[in-house]
Order: C-alpha cells, then structure tokens, then sequence
C-alpha cells in the first residue's frame, strides 16, 4: 500500500466508471414530450391575437357604414360579430394561459427533481459537490426564474415569429405603402433587443452567482455564529454581510436598468412606426397623399382596417421585449439547474434505493482483496493491492497519521466511492450495483461530526424511519435526554458526547444493522467526553462488527485488532 502527499476527497479520474445522473435540463427541457394539451394551448394564443383581424375588419366596416348613413339593423349584426369574436379571443386566451402554466409548473418541478436526484446521487467523497447555500439557492430562487422564462418568454417569441408576417400581409393586402413603412420598422426592434439581451445576459448570470454566494455565506455565518461570538468577529462578519448586500443590490438594480433599457427602445421604435403609419393615412384621406394603396384611394373602411392593425403589429414584439430580461433570468436558472444535475464527477457506485424486505442479521463479515484506488492528479495509487479481513463481530482500529487513507478506506467500505480494481465484500456479499442497497441498509455510519437538524431529538434519530426501533436506540443512547428535546441548528443545546451519542443512535436506528463504521468518533472531544463517547460506541458495537479510524491510540488499544495504515 502507497500513500500520496496528502489525502483529500477529490472528484473520480476519467477513468471512473460513467455513472447515469440526470442529464442536463437544458437538454431535458428540449426533450421532454409537452403532450397535447400544452400544444393545443399553444395553438389557441397563437391564434387569439389573429382574430383581432377579421374583429378590426368589423369595426372598420361597422364605423364605415355609420358614417355613410347606415340604417341600424345591419349595424347591429356587426356589432354582435365583433361581440362574439372578442368573447372568443378572450376565451382562448384564458384557456391557453392556464393550460400553459400547469405545463410550465410541471417543467419547472421536473427539472427540480432531476437536480436533487443528481445530488442525492453524489457520493460525500465528492470533493466538487455545490456549497448548500448555492444549491439551495439554484433550487429556490433561480428554479422559479424559469417559470417566467417558460410562461411568458418562449410564447412571445413564437408570437412574435407568427402573427406580424400575418398582420403584415393583411395590411398589404389595403395598402402597400403602410405595409412597407411596418416591414421597415420592425427589423429594428429586434436588432436593438439582441445588443442589449447580450449584456441582460451576463447581468442576470452574475446576479444569480450574487444571490447563491449570498446565500451560501450567509449559511455559513448562522453555522458558525458561536465561533464568531467567541472571536469577537461580530462586527467584521457584518460588515462582510453589507458588503456582499450591497453588491448583490448593485447587481440587481443593472439587471433592473437593462429591462428599462429594452422597453424605453422597443417603445421608441414601435411608436414611430404607429405615428408613420398614422401620418401616412390622414394625409391620404386627407387627398395630399393619393399614392400607397392598390387601385387609387382608400376609403374610410380600409383606412381605419389598416389603422387599427398597425399598434397589432407591434403587440408581439412588446411582449417579446417585455419577456427579454426573464429571457436572460430563465436561462441563468436553467443553467444553475443544469450544473446540479449535470453527472457527477464523482457518484455513488450505486443510486440510492429502498432495501429490500427481508434483511440479514448479525455481525457482518468483511472483506477487501486486491484494492486499488487513487486520487485524481495523485501520482502514486493510495491503495495499491490492499487486503483486509475482518471476522464476523471484530472489532478493528485503523491506526495512521493524517493522509494514510483511514477515512478513504471507510468511505470505500461504505460504498461512497467505486475502487479501480478489487473487491470488497461485506457478508460474503460483493459490493455491487445490483447489492448496494440491501448492503447498506447493513452498515451504521458513524461521523466525526453528525449533521443535528433544528427539531426534536426523537426526530433526529429517527429521521422518518421506524419510530419504534428510534426510541429503543434512545433509551439505549441517551436516556437521560427525552424525546421530545428541541434541539437548535448544528444540535445547539447538547454537548459534544450528546452529539457523538445522537450520532451513533441515528445510525443504529435500523434493523439489521451489523456493521458500524465510525470515522473518527472522538477526535474533537475532550479526554473525559472521549471515554464517554468510547464507552457508549463500544457498548453499541457488541454483537456487530466494528472498524473505526482514529488517531487515538488510547481507543484503539481498546479494540480487538488494529490495523496501521502508513
């Protein structure tokens, strides 16, 4: 067996086996079939704004006709035409918009649960695993910035690509000149709307890498708020604080100015091309202008049509201009979801599966044989043809200074981390894909630190398993603690042996469990703590097999064998 310089968790070598995280949600996003609901939706906003064209053709007639003297009677059924297309358009707008959102919402929620499938997959030897503040961030905050991106920008494009070639072509067919004045105006729209979505871009990518910072530091802070009361580091962490908000505030306000940019240009353009239209045609029924319409002058029917179209063909490339900066936000989100549910650099052998039914009892046998693992960009393997065994209830110490690979090697027994050549086997049981998850429900993990959530004690324990066999592991554990203990974040209100104890009882609380791994249990105790906690582990492992890393030679003259790592 070699050992690098140094032990770290590091992400897998290429070499590693390709692992089946999520794929990209961009690529997910494209891919996932929307049914025929959402295309039915889709088709019904396409075609509302179009009715508006036989509807203003009806209005022109309907003005038409009364300025000629029209008797009432057949102003009436016009005005009842007009009534029932805008009730109609009014209808397929509502339809699609709610048919569009519960697709959007279900897009939304798939591409969430891709990202935390992706992240229940990583192994806790991945060095490369997001900070929680940014995950959570990306999963909160960032997942619902696409929604408006899905809802609001992606049909708007569409619109915009579908409905003035059509109002445009209806224009034309009145008068060619007014229908040249909207084909010259609109291609500026979008030109001036891509030079500055290429800058909204960047300002909504460095906003959502604000807000996870942001996050993950305040996180940060709040989990260590007891070391910095005690360093009196109080009023240098929240002058950090400030700064980061304010930066976040600044990165917010140029997404903010960018957005009003975009409408103040679309606005700009649109409403010169309305005024030109609108000049062109009272000069033209004014006589000063007799050119510009097929076979001589337009009356007033035609006139009002083409007015009435010219603001039309410019609504879809104001929603479009509107939806631009949710455009940028949405992609930025898509993109931090992406990065979560991208594969892995480093997987669980493994995913994460019930176990079955029926489980094994009794002490576990294990055995590893010709192990070979190494750290990405390590020279020299860290394990190079390893062997151990372990008898059915031994217990075993891993003895060796800091980098030997005492916690690698417990990580490799857990099934974190697949090994480049080797076997390992836990009661006669090859650690496998297809056996991971029965073999873990067989093995207690035992951390240096283990996580304590803000609830009860009895909840800390079970963490939604077996209430039952939780109580009998608190009894056994901590009975001088009852069950119904608030405990703070980062189990505020117990000591280090409590936690250590909480820790033990958590992984005992399933049945089966024949194998207790524990990484260096004791190292941040006290001596006296130390024994206690010792003592209780011990107690715990009679009857199961035991292998624990430590730097303690005190605990590991207390075990059956020790093994010393070099």
């Amino acid at each position: 067996m070699r050992r690098p310089s140094r032990e770290c968790f590091a992400p897998m070598s290429e070499s590693a086996p390709p692992n089946t995280a999520a794929p990209s949600p961009q690529v997910a996003l494209r891919a996932a079939p929307r049914g025929d609901a959402p295309r039915l939706a889709t088709l019904a906003l396409l075609l509302a704004p179009l009715l508006w064209v036989p509807q203003a053709g009806l209005i022109a007639l309907l003005v038409a006709r009364i300025a000629a003297g029209t008797r009432a009677e057949g102003a009436a059924f016009l005005a009842l035409g007009i009534l029932l297309l805008g009730l109609l358009r009014a209808g397929l707008e509502a339809h699609g918009q709610r048919a569009q959102f519960r697709a959007a919402r279900g897009q939304v929620g798939a591409l969430r649960r891709e990202a935390l499938r992706a992240l229940a997959a990583r192994s806790p030897l991945d060095a490369a695993r997001p900070a929680s503040g940014a995950a959570a961030a990306a999963l909160a905050e960032q997942a619902e910035a696409v929604l408006p991106y899905l809802l609001r920008f992606r049909l708007a494009r569409l619109r915009a690509a579908v409905v003035p070639p059509l109002l445009l072509i209806a224009v034309l067919s009145q008068s060619w000149l007014a229908a040249l004045i909207l084909l010259l105006a609109a291609p500026l729209i979008p030109l001036f709307m891509a030079l500055i979505g290429l800058r909204a871009k960047e300002a909504s990518e460095a906003q959502m890498l604000e807000i996870g910072g942001m996050n993950g530091l305040l996180l940060d802070r709040l989990r260590g708020l007891a070391t910095i009361r005690a360093l009196d580091a109080v009023e240098a962490t929240a002058a950090r604080l400030r700064a980061a908000a304010d930066s976040l505030r600044r990165r917010s306000m140029a997404v903010l100015r960018i957005a009003f940019l975009s409408s103040a240009v679309l606005e700009l353009f649109a409403s010169l091309g309305v005024a030109t239209v609108a000049v062109y045609v009272g000069f033209h029924l004014l006589g000063a202008l007799e050119f510009g319409a097929w076979g001589g002058r337009m009356g007033l029917g035609p006139a009002l049509f083409v007015l009435l179209l010219a603001p039309a063909f410019f609504e879809p490339l104001r929603e479009l201009a509107a939806a631009w900066h949710e455009r940028a936000a949405g992609q930025a989100g898509l993109g931090a979801l992406g990065g979560l549910a991208a594969p892995p650099d480093r997987a669980l052998p493994a995913p994460l599966a019930a176990p079955p039914a029926a489980q094994a009892t009794g002490p576990a046998e294990v055995a590893v044989e010709g192990l070979v693992f190494r750290h990405p960009g390590a020279a020299r393997p860290l394990f190079d043809g390893f062997s151990l065994r372990v008898a059915p209830g031994e217990h075993v110490a891993l003895l060796g200074a800091s980098g030997a690979g005492k916690s690698t090697l417990l990580g490799l027994l857990a099934g974190f981390a697949t090994p480049e050549a080797g076997r390992i086997a836990i009661g006669g049981v090859t650690l496998a894909e297809e056996s991971a998850a029965a073999l873990r429900a067989r093995i207690a993990w035992v951390a240096q630190r283990p996580h304590l959530f803000a609830g009860s004690l009895a909840a800390n324990i079970a963490l939604g398993r077996d209430p039952a066999l939780a109580e009998a592991q608190r009894r056994s554990l901590l009975p001088a603690l009852p069950p119904r203990r608030a405990l703070g974040e980062e189990g505020w209100g117990l000591s280090g042996g409590e936690a250590v104890r909480l820790g033990l009882a958590r992984a005992l609380a399933g049945p089966g469990v024949g194998l207790i791994l524990a990484d260096e249990p004791t190292a941040h105790l006290d001596a006296a703590t130390a024994a206690e906690a010792a003592e209780a582990l011990l107690a715990a492992a009679a009857g199961r097999t035991l292998i624990l890393a430590t730097h303690d030679p005190v605990l590991a003259a207390r075990m059956g064998r020790v093994v010393r790592l070099s």
